[in-house]
């Protein structure tokens, strides 16, 4: 089994913001293949299904950004999961908008609810994949990332969070490297 995990903050307030364009892919992942993320367990909104014949659960923490390790580790025990299985997607304004990068190693570089994950699995390698909404504008960090998305944007970020998908479905297929090679030299 797979834990996929899209971080963001939880409630209506935070809907369609840059902060949780990963919350926004593992729910179109969990669109694509049929699952329901509705059930409320580790500290979040969880759905059990497959993908290609792989079981998987999919995971929205409901705790705030800097806490997203706490829900994770939470379902990572109950299921037995390795961190070597366990996918996190997020938003990185380090990366232009409509990119992603996958990894599987490094820091956590500014975001607070990758810090929060790497502060409850530390020195393990698990696959991490970026998503894309740079650059940061001049202002408030705090400001942007909190903002709602603008219609202009919209598309560009869809396609990303395909994107953001399209790696998974490989990843969790046992290809990384083709997910890698595909999306890490996307120009």
């Amino acid at each position: 089994m797979w834990l996929i995990a899209g971080l963001g903050n939880p409630g209506k307030r935070y809907d369609g913001t840059w902060h949780n364009a990963g919350r926004m892919a593992v729910t179109e992942l969990g669109r694509r293949h049929g699952i329901s993320i509705k059930r409320r367990r580790f500290q979040g909104l969880t759905g059990e299904g497959t993908i290609d014949g792989v079981r998987v659960r999919l995971l929205l923490p409901n705790t705030y950004m800097n806490l997203s390790g706490d829900s994770i580790t939470r379902a990572m025990a109950f299921e037995k999961i390795p961190p070597e299985r366990v996918i996190v997607l997020y938003d990185d304004f380090d990366l232009p908008l409509g990119r992603i990068r996958i990894k599987d190693q490094g820091s956590a570089g500014s975001h607070n609810g990758m810090k929060s994950v790497l502060s409850q699995l530390p020195r393990h390698r698990f696959p991490r994949v970026r998503i894309g909404i740079g650059p940061l504008p001049p202002g408030d960090v705090i400001d942007f990332v909190l903002a709602k998305i603008p219609a202009a944007a919209r598309e560009t970020l869809d396609q990303a969070l395909a994107d953001a998908c399209d790696a998974v479905e490989l990843i969790v297929r046992g290809d990384q490297q083709r997910a890698q090679e595909r999306f890490n030299q996307k120009g």
